[in-house]
């Protein structure tokens, strides 16, 4: 028992050390010298089978849903070691995405109850911003510059398929949302994210193993381009960089795939895990990226060598 403990409370700080390494990372040189290299951060088991969704706010803190029981949202503070209970969604309510507008608002995708709830700046009280009974279950989210949001709906029982919403904020403050229409018929769609410059919508689908990008104009998918595909494992969330470079997660493959806006296969970043959900981009210089691990339950982390679009939305001075 005591050889037990003793090794439990080495792993933890050693998982420490990393976090207080990939936290404060980005304000010294050296930090170049570990790009691409992920670690654990927080202490296994900290969430259930459910993580997913990452987000970080302008400050620098991390949310992540599924902290310790469905329907929670947890918080990795700047600088903290492990996680802490930040909010609970309404009974029978299970979050998925989490994107933050730059009013320092939260939204996030409620798979269960086909809702999105915002948190206002400041709260911890989630409200009803967008409810509807033509979502199959939303998945993740994508955010503009302009607040807009975009939600991936995935239906993964066959036959699979999917569509995408787009919604706004009406004058009483609340979201307005369509399925947007598309030329193709659309797969599982899950990862969800925009071009630096707000043009290009890319989608991840489950059940095809591909990427698609689209033209946006307004409530029309236009244009649809096969980016990339892959010939074994599913592909997950999914972010892009100030540089429009895609980062996917590969679910069962234990790896990030940093994809070109072009499709090529630009590195592979291997993981602590093999079963990575999701990721989002965060630390001070937004050149850190935090991914959600389903194996193992815990939040691992890698310096990359270009910030994230969306730390750049919230933090401009950033890029």
């Amino acid at each position: 028992m005591a050889m037990a403990t003793r090794g439990f409370r080495a792993e933890r700080v050693a998982a420490c050390l990393a976090a207080c390494a990939l936290f404060c990372a980005g304000n010294s040189d050296a930090a170049d010298d570990a790009l691409f290299v992920s670690k654990r951060i927080t202490p296994p088991g900290e969430y259930t089978a459910g993580i997913e969704g990452p987000a970080v706010d302008a400050s620098g803190n991390l949310y992540v849903v599924n902290f310790q029981q469905g329907g929670s949202i947890g918080k990795l503070a700047v600088g903290a070691l492990q996680s802490e209970l930040f909010t609970l969604l309404p009974p029978g309510s299970v979050g998925n995405g989490i994107r933050f507008d730059r009013q320092g608002r939260m939204y996030v995708a409620d798979y269960r109850k086909h809702t999105v709830w915002v948190i206002e700046r400041g709260a911890t009280k989630p409200q009803v911003y967008f409810h509807s009974d033509r979502f199959n279950q939303p998945n993740d989210l994508a955010i503009a510059a302009d607040g807009t949001l975009y939600a991936s709906d995935p239906q993964f029982a066959s036959p699979a398929g999917g569509q995408i919403w787009r919604i706004t904020r009406g004058a009483d403050g609340k979201g307005q949302g369509e399925v947007m229409s598309s030329t193709r018929r659309l797969g599982a769609t899950n990862g969800i994210d925009l071009s630096p410059d707000g043009a290009t919508l890319y989608v991840s689908e489950s059940n095809s193993r591909q990427v698609w990008a689209y033209r946006l104009d307004g409530s029309k998918l236009l244009d649809p381009r096969l980016v990339r595909g892959f010939t074994d494992f599913e592909v997950d969330g999914l972010r892009t960089d100030r540089d429009g470079r895609i980062y996917l997660a590969r679910l069962s493959a234990g790896k990030i795939a940093i994809i070109g806006a072009d499709g090529s296969l630009q590195r592979e970043v291997t993981l602590s895990a093999a079963q990575p959900t999701n990721l989002t981009f965060g630390g001070p210089d937004g050149k850190t990226v935090f991914v959600t691990q389903k194996e193992g339950r815990f939040i691992e982390a890698f310096r990359v060598d270009r910030p994230g679009r969306e730390p750049c939305l919230q933090v401009p001075r950033l890029c």
